[in-house]
């Protein structure tokens, strides 16, 4: 099915053809690609505003995932019922969050690839909420980062973070 990129915003410059071609990769080593999926590139202000309303936290952040299945559990894939139902949810991703935390040797494509494969693992189910569950999470977004890294010739690695 289809990958809808959008970006929404004007801070930072991006090109979503090398985005997109890693997130295909991405979709296909988890097997999820005969389901639809959108990633909205936004800026501060729209993710801050996302933030506040659905997770009360009044401060942007580096991406937010919100599932059009719920209840599945991490390492599961949807069985839709129904056609229409072939769709995983939408990806915001704070790109100009993102571009500001990014080191001075760091990639901002390979730094988006990583936060955007992280939010794709929020919409199966992968949840960080306790050790257990970060390192079920971590481990996932490994295996998927490592088989992108071999089939683009890049080097990427799991987001590092603590528990939320």
């Amino acid at each position: 099915m289809s990958l809808v990129l959008r970006n929404l915003q004007r801070a930072v410059p991006i090109r979503r053809v090398p985005l997109r071609k890693r997130m295909e990769i991405v979709r296909s080593t988890l097997g999820v690609q005969k389901f639809d999926l959108g990633i909205i590139c936004v800026d501060n202000k729209s993710i801050q505003h996302i933030n506040r309303v659905y997770r009360e936290k009044n401060i942007p952040t580096d991406v937010l995932s919100f599932p059009f299945h719920e209840n599945i559990k991490a390492g599961e894939l949807p069985q839709p019922d129904f056609q229409d139902d072939y769709n995983l949810g939408d990806i915001f991703l704070g790109v100009e969050y993102i571009f500001q935390q990014c080191k001075g040797d760091e990639d901002y494509y390979d730094i988006l690839t990583v936060t955007a494969t992280h939010g794709l693992c929020h919409l199966l189910g992968f949840t960080h909420s306790t050790e257990a569950e970060w390192q079920k999470m971590y481990q996932k977004e490994k295996q998927v980062l490592e088989e992108l890294s071999r089939r683009t010739g890049t080097s990427l690695q799991p987001l590092s973070r603590g528990l939320f």
